[in-house]
């Protein structure tokens, strides 16, 4: 499977790993509740940071249309702790630092930046139903709109 080819309106891949608390955390817990899992590449970037804060400010809104957001990265659960306190946000972070489950959602291949080739996460965000079926995919995401566009995305579910 290519990056972001997960078949939409399918069940989306179970995981389970730790958050920023080294609790374990895994998809399922949350059937119920729409779920905007987003994949970003590093906790305390400028990018990464926006996206985060964006969604931090729209938790109201986001609980309005019953969804929760978490964010994944290939950081440890100590420095999404540190993430989380520095930038006072309000969601849980989860750790992938072997990029299992960015796999399993083709979020993780080749990357450019000043030229340098290398492997990482890819900017990526599915909405996930209560049921826990993939709905939608963000491929083109843009940090300082993320929360609105993943809004806009919930309300016409």
């Amino acid at each position: 499977m290519s990056l972001h080819e997960l078949p939409l309106n399918q069940p989306a891949p179970l995981f389970s790993t730790q958050n920023q608390r080294a609790e374990t955390v895994a998809l399922s817990d949350f059937i119920g509740k729409k779920v905007v899992l987003y994949f970003y590449p590093k906790a305390m970037t400028p990018g990464c940071t926006t996206q985060a804060c964006g969604l931090r400010d729209s938790q109201a809104e986001l609980a309005e249309v019953n969804a929760i957001a978490l964010g994944i990265s290939p950081d440890a659960p100590e420095k999404l702790q540190r993430f989380i306190d520095k930038y006072d946000l309000n969601f849980d972070l989860l750790s992938d630092e072997d990029h299992a489950i960015a796999d399993q959602y083709g979020v993780w291949g080749p990357k450019k930046f000043m030229g340098k080739e290398y492997d990482g996460i890819h900017r990526v965000t599915f909405i996930i139903d209560e049921q826990g079926v993939l709905r939608h995919v963000m491929a083109k995401v843009k940090t300082k709109t993320h929360h609105d566009d993943v809004l806009a995305v919930l309300k016409s579910l």
